[in-house]
């Protein structure tokens, strides 16, 4: 029997705004501007096994990203619970986490410090990362400079060079060029296929979530519309989407 890597209870996460209103109303009432709210997950709750692979479908504004953002620690929850266990987590997505006047060295040694690893473990494995994110000169310019390829390989090469026991994906297997997504999806492949790591992807691409997943979590408007083995959820969710 395997143990819980990710258990999540009752979760709850709410977006506020405020409404817009005009300066002259503004000076002229007293009361605080009403607050909009939208509620982007509605009571989920899940289990993860230490060492599966769990992907995450949903049309968009579905709540996948925000899930994601919020076991990786990026959004506190409104109400309910998130329980890595323990485990150390790192989260994969496209402008999270990258200081952009920094250059993709210095963001190296941040992400990697920020992952709970020291400044040396950090520094022995920066030249691999860099080789494999292919980037060259680049590597210390700013990476506001970068291109959105540019800087997916670079996220992905520090999350897979600096691996920690859960990883959460969030769509950037599906960015780069085609010789880097086969090469990302190779080393992806590689380190899921540590019996100890657990891995969370949220994609479109249902092929890869039928290759590489052991069970699959189907988000509709922030709520779970099914939870279950790969192939009966995604064929569920292909018959939803004709």
């Amino acid at each position: 029997m395997k143990e819980t890597a990710i258990e999540v209870k009752d979760l709850c996460i709410r977006y506020r705004g405020l409404k817009s209103y005009s300066i002259k109303k503004s000076l002229l009432h007293w009361k605080r501007n009403p607050i909009d709210e939208f509620e982007a997950i509605k009571h989920v709750s899940f289990q993860v096994s230490e060492g599966n692979i769990l992907g995450i479908i949903g049309k968009n504004g579905s709540g996948k990203s925000t899930l994601l953002n919020a076991i990786g620690g990026i959004l506190a929850p409104d109400r309910g619970q998130i329980d890595l266990k323990g485990h150390s987590v790192s989260l994969l997505s496209i402008g999270v986490g990258f200081q952009k006047e920094l250059s993709g060295r210095e963001n190296i040694l941040l992400s990697g410090m920020l992952l709970g690893f020291t400044e040396q473990e950090v520094q022995e494995k920066t030249e691999e990362i860099i080789a494999f994110s292919e980037i060259g000169e680049f590597i210390d310019v700013p990476v506001r400079t970068y291109s959105s390829g540019m800087y997916s390989k670079l996220a992905f090469s520090i999350t897979a060079i600096l691996e920690t026991d859960i990883m959460l994906v969030d769509e950037v297997l599906s960015v780069g060029d085609s010789r880097f997504k086969k090469k990302s999806y190779n080393k992806m492949k590689e380190l899921i296929s540590n019996e100890k790591r657990t891995v969370i992807l949220v994609s479109h691409a249902m092929e890869t979530l039928g290759d590489l997943c052991d069970e699959i979590l189907w988000l509709h408007e922030g709520q779970v519309r099914m939870y279950g083995k790969a192939k009966e959820v995604l064929t569920a969710y292909e018959e939803f989407m004709k």
